[in-house]
């Protein structure tokens, strides 16, 4: 079990940082490169594309924090 939850816990790593690297920061990054990132407000992204990335950055980051707090357990 402890196992399958460390490979849980690298591949929610590397989904969070590819995420992560998909947020333009004032349109750098990879979804400026990509035109994704057009003009946002300082309060989370001016496009749907950018809302959504952002959701599921937390999501991916809550589930990485739940999956760590069960590991410590173990």
């Amino acid at each position: 079990m402890e196992t399958l939850l460390n490979v849980v816990q690298v591949l929610l790593s590397v989904i969070i940082v590819f995420l992560v690297l998909l947020h333009s920061g004032k349109d750098s990054g990879l979804s400026g490169m990509a035109g994704i990132g057009g003009g946002g407000s300082a309060f989370g992204g001016g496009s749907l594309v950018e809302r959504n990335l952002t959701r599921w950055t937390i999501f991916f980051s809550v589930l990485w924090a739940l999956n760590a707090v069960v590991l410590m357990r173990l």
